[in-house]
């Protein structure tokens, strides 16, 4: 348990700080940090309590919610269904090139970001029925590599959800994909009591990290730091991917 304490307290402290100030990223960050010295399922399984509990005070706030969830409920729900069968299949899967596809995934995030192109928005109908696809899509995605950022984000921004109502969503996507992760994982048996107590420790830093990050964030410039943040994900994603495949 020391060794796993020795790398968690670090790692979402660091993530915590991020989430702090740009109000994003504690899953990601962690993820790929721990990645780096961890297998890949293991890195999932210490991410998702500290994961849940920041996400879910980040669904809750606000007043939106009983506005955002019923127009992407099934795209969230498709999202956790296929979050919760992937994970399922992690046992069964080479870690190391799910590691890779982890890399691919925040290389791809990071350019999306930093391009920050203007997606064209889909009419009302088309968004109904890309939304399960797309659901289904991010789910996968992250049920495999615990990433849920692409297609998610960049979807959730081409319908044009208000700036609260994306928080909102996007918290409650995390909650119930990373809920459904761990079903998944817990069902394979690949959720010991060692690493469910580690990733509970792991709330600690986490929120003494976003709360840092918070008062850090009145003193930087948010757009800058994001626009480093991201180049730093696609920087450790560029090396799971030589590293998975080099």
């Amino acid at each position: 348990m020391e060794h796993l304490l020795l790398l968690v307290i670090p790692v979402f402290l660091i993530a915590g700080l991020v989430k702090g100030v740009a109000g994003f990223g504690l899953p990601t960050i962690s993820i790929a940090l721990l990645a780096l010295f961890r297998p890949l399922p293991e890195a999932m399984a210490l991410m998702l309590v500290p994961s849940l509990a920041t996400n879910l005070w980040q669904a809750l706030a606000g007043g939106t919610l009983r506005q955002v969830a019923p127009r992407i409920g099934v795209f969230l729900g498709c999202s956790a269904l296929a979050a919760f069968l992937a994970a399922g299949h992690l046992a069964r899967t080479d870690a190391v090139l799910l590691s890779g596809l982890l890399g691919v995934c925040l290389m791809a995030s990071a350019a999306v970001a930093l391009a920050a192109p203007r997606m064209p928005a889909p009419g009302a109908r088309a968004e109904i029925w890309l939304g399960p696809p797309m659901g289904l899509a991010s789910g996968a995605i992250a049920g495999f590599t615990g990433s849920y950022l692409v297609p998610a984000a960049p979807w959730l921004q081409a319908i044009r959800l208000p700036r609260e109502q994306f928080v909102q969503g996007f918290g409650l996507g995390v909650v119930l994909v990373n809920g459904a992760m761990a079903a998944g994982l817990a069902g394979g048996g690949m959720l010991p009591a060692e690493l469910g107590l580690a990733s509970c420790l792991g709330m600690v830093p986490a929120f003494l990290g976003m709360e840092a990050g918070r008062r850090l964030r009145l003193r930087l410039d948010e757009a800058a730091f994001r626009r480093v943040v991201q180049m730093a994900l696609g920087v450790l994603g560029a090396w799971l991917v030589v590293r998975a495949f080099g």
